[in-house]
């Protein structure tokens, strides 16, 4: 969403702009490497900790555009477990899966420590995003209880009633902050879009609503975002 929102943003300024999609450790080498410029959903300090240390050197950090992010195992409010620590006891009514998502993702890395440390008798199922989603709808419409790997912001906290397992190990960290990275010849030869993703940032109730904006938007994200800059021009104008 953040990322649609500033290319809409800087094509008003009369910028070209490309969207690559990739899984995160290509993203991380193509943007260190000169391939692609700016990548806006750097999770730190714990869910792409790893990358940072790999590829830092050659990458600079932007700024923080949001500050109140987070991963974790997530359930439906149906379900009655608080923690993960619950799971084991609970491992027939989820029939032992925990559903993810790309394989590459932080996150996933994450839920196989987690796996791991809470010593969890359960398998960790790799799939899409999409793939993923639809599962959780499936067993919220049979309201079944289902245990997916989740982040925040995301819209399935806006389309659902989710809540976060404890973690007292802190495996999945604590609050996250999303940066602004970009390609260090990048921040040295472009000074006017450096500058607007320099002061880039939302906070929750501007995200959500960006975010639930995209979810709805039924394959007109464009005409979407740009309502949404209408309604948020103070907000925009501060960027530039």
């Amino acid at each position: 969403a953040m990322t649609n929102l500033a290319k809409n943003i800087l094509e008003e300024k009369g910028y070209k702009v490309t969207l690559k999609n990739a899984d995160v450790a290509p993203i991380f080498a193509a943007v260190a490497g000169g391939d692609a410029d700016v990548f806006m959903d750097t999770w730190m300090p714990v869910t792409h900790k790893t990358y940072m240390e790999t590829f830092g050197d050659k990458v600079t950090v932007l700024n923080t555009n949001f500050d109140s992010a987070r991963i974790g195992l997530v359930v439906p409010d149906y379900v009655t477990i608080r923690s993960i620590e619950e799971l084991n006891a609970n491992k027939a009514k989820f029939g032992g899966n925990v559903v993810g998502i790309d394989a590459g993702a932080g996150i996933m890395t994450k839920a196989e420590d987690a796996i791991r440390e809470y010593n969890l008798d359960y398998q960790l199922q790799s799939s899409s995003e999409a793939a993923m989603m639809a599962t959780l709808k499936k067993n919220i419409d049979e309201k079944l209880p289902v245990v997916v790997t989740g982040w925040a912001p995301h819209f399935m906290f806006s389309r659902y009633k989710l809540r976060f397992l404890e973690d007292p190990k802190k495996i999945f960290g604590e609050t996250e902050r999303l940066q602004t990275i970009a390609n260090n010849d990048f921040v040295s030869r472009d000074t006017v879009a450096v500058n607007f993703f320099r002061k880039f940032k939302l906070n929750s109730e501007q995200l959500g609503s960006l975010m639930g904006a995209m979810a709805d938007a039924d394959g007109k994200e464009d005409a979407a975002i740009k309502q949404w800059i209408k309604d948020n021009a103070a907000v925009v104008a501060s960027w530039n």
